[in-house]
């Protein structure tokens, strides 16, 4: 059989391949249901296509889908993608306290990328009405009303190049300006091809004909979540079982149940979940799992943690769970998703941190996440340009045929973030042996739970606390705490130095960050104007105060805040 070259060939004769497999939605009790099959998919999939076309959306166009995890949402951004528009999968509506700025920020990438439609809730649509956001609501349709509408007549599926851009990835953030990453049929096919190949080597084949099923909770709108679990499954033919995020934050043991009643399996997560479930799994829940059919657990998207794995193996290693099942990784939205993953299945393997890594990630060993996919160059560059040796930190930089095309309608972006064939992904590590070590970042963003944070949003809030009106100055930048990753600090200057008062204000900083962005916050750190270290310029230099916190010499005004200047060098 010749070898696809587009996502939609791929997706037919998987169906052919594969007819008894498809998809499965566990419930809000934890049981899944009896699921579709690929061949039905397929037909749903086309059928979506043309009832998108009689609704007016148009080819090349982007599309908006913000749905949960959910029949729908696979069936319309499918759909969009057999039609030949441009699918972009976006967050739902979070929290109550966060929906102003999530519909600002469901605008704002309606706009930037100019999507006619967005597919979501009614609710939202009447949210988005109220909001005074009228060009929004009037994008808005619900998939019931999609349901309900007559395919296109002589409707014809799109067939694509395989250059040809298949859909859009947001940049993964749960604030500041995401940016749409232009993904092309070629790139996504390379990089799920190389995911296979990678995982299954070690166990004797591509994963697709080793293990049956994944596993996911993640949602839809990530990159691993759509690439490294839909996409690997409809392209392979895995069964694939989806949980909503907040099932499993709620009942992590959900989760794990399932990856032992569905044969050999593979599942992908954040360093968090693993921790997670260490918290909330206790010992005696344990024996209830069977984890021995668990052949595979990626973990990546944030700084993989030797103390989690450890933790993890120990807890659940009674279970069945085999420590050579974790395999690391590494990627990023711009690489289509994975760059590197651990080939080797030997176990998690650290080295001892090097010379120059930043303190605040609270390691001494660094866990290795693997050697690059296949026809994937990985080069570690200095400042200057060069190539810096083995064993010596600098920038991670990555050439291959998963990486995007450029940022969509951001020319000048993807000048600085593409440069000479290679993507400078911003982030820092050292190569040792073939193998990639991650140690930090360029960039001051912030990663909590897998979810990327921009500084200057955080500061926004702390800046305006209390009539602030933007005239105090403040840092945001990450910790280490303790096994859970990176927890986010506030530095602010102040004048007044009154006890309730810095309380009050203390208070509805944490309250401003809670509700808008959905992160609590390790510290708030009260300081006199003028004592956050800035360049000549006046901007305030977040690393340096970073360092300044984690070596105690942050002068900090006593106060609730400081509650004895708690222990964040861990």
């Amino acid at each position: 059989m010749v070898e696809a070259t587009t996502l939609t060939d791929a997706l037919e004769r998987n169906a052919e391949r594969r007819p008894g497999r498809g998809i499965h939605l566990i419930g809000g009790r934890g049981r899944a249901d009896e699921g579709r099959r690929y061949p039905d998919l397929l037909q749903s999939f086309k059928a979506a296509g043309a009832r998108l076309a009689a609704h007016g959306v148009r080819r090349r166009e982007p599309m908006l889908v913000a749905l949960p995890t959910s029949r729908e949402l696979i069936e319309y951004w499918m759909g969009a993608l057999f039609h030949g528009a441009l699918p972009v999968a976006m967050a739902p509506v979070g929290s109550a306290g966060a929906l102003a700025v999530h519909l600002q920020k469901l605008d704002d990438v309606r706009r930037r990328i100019g999507a006619g439609t967005v597919v979501c809730s009614e609710s939202l649509r009447d949210e988005a009405r109220a909001a005074g956001l009228d060009e929004l609501a009037g994008a808005c349709v619900t998939a019931a009303e999609l349901d309900g509408l007559a395919p296109r007549e002589g409707w014809r599926q799109h067939r694509a190049e395989p250059d040809e851009i298949a859909f859009l990835q947001l940049t993964s953030g749960s604030t500041g300006r995401q940016r749409a990453v232009q993904i092309s049929h070629r790139s996504a096919l390379h990089n799920a091809h190389g995911i296979d190949e990678t995982i299954g080597g070690p166990l004797g084949g591509p994963a697709s004909e080793v293990l049956q099923s994944i596993v996911s909770w993640l949602p839809l709108n990530h990159d691993m979540g759509l690439i490294g679990c839909l996409f690997l499954s409809l392209v392979h033919g895995f069964d694939l079982y989806l949980m909503q995020p907040k099932s499993f934050l709620a009942r992590p043991i959900w989760w794990l149940k399932h990856l032992g009643e569905h044969g050999p399996t593979l599942a992908e997560a954040p360093n968090f979940a693993f921790q997670l479930c260490v918290e909330r799994v206790g010992a005696e829940a344990v024996g209830e799992l069977d984890l021995s059919n668990w052949r595979a657990a990626m973990t990546g998207a944030e700084m993989v943690r030797p103390e989690t794995i450890d933790a993890f193996c120990e807890r659940f290693g009674p279970a069945g769970f085999r420590p050579e099942t974790f395999r690391p990784c590494y990627g990023l939205a711009e690489a289509t998703l994975a760059v590197t993953v651990d080939g080797v299945a030997k176990g998690a393997r650290t080295h001892t941190a090097p010379a120059g890594m930043e303190r605040g990630y609270g390691l001494t060993d660094v866990v290795s996440v693997g050697q690059p996919l296949p026809d994937t160059e990985v080069g570690i560059f200095q400042p200057d340009g060069g190539r810096a040796p083995d064993g010596q930190i600098g920038e991670i930089c990555v050439n291959g045929p998963s990486i995007f095309s450029g940022y969509y309608n951001d020319p000048e972006a993807s000048a600085e973030c593409l440069v000479d064939g290679w993507l400078r992904t911003g982030d820092l590590g050292f190569l040792e042996a073939g193998e990639l070590y991650i140690t930090g970042r360029t960039k001051d963003l912030i990663i909590v739970n897998g979810n990327n944070l921009m500084p200057h949003e955080l500061e926004r809030i702390a800046e305006n606390a209390s009539e602030g009106g933007g005239s105090r100055r403040s840092a945001a930048f990450s910790i280490a705490d303790g096994p859970e990753g990176e927890r986010v600090v506030l530095a602010i200057e102040v004048s007044d130095t009154d006890s309730e008062r810095l309380a009050a204000i203390e208070r509805e900083v944490r309250l401003g960050v809670g509700h808008t962005i959905s992160v609590p916050l390790a510290d708030v750190v009260f300081v006199r104007r003028g004592r956050l270290s800035k360049t000549t310029s006046g901007k305030v230099q977040r690393n340096r105060v970073r360092q300044q916190y984690l070596d105690g010499k942050l002068e900090r005004i006593d106060g609730p805040a400081a509650q004895g200047d708690r222990d964040t060098q861990s």
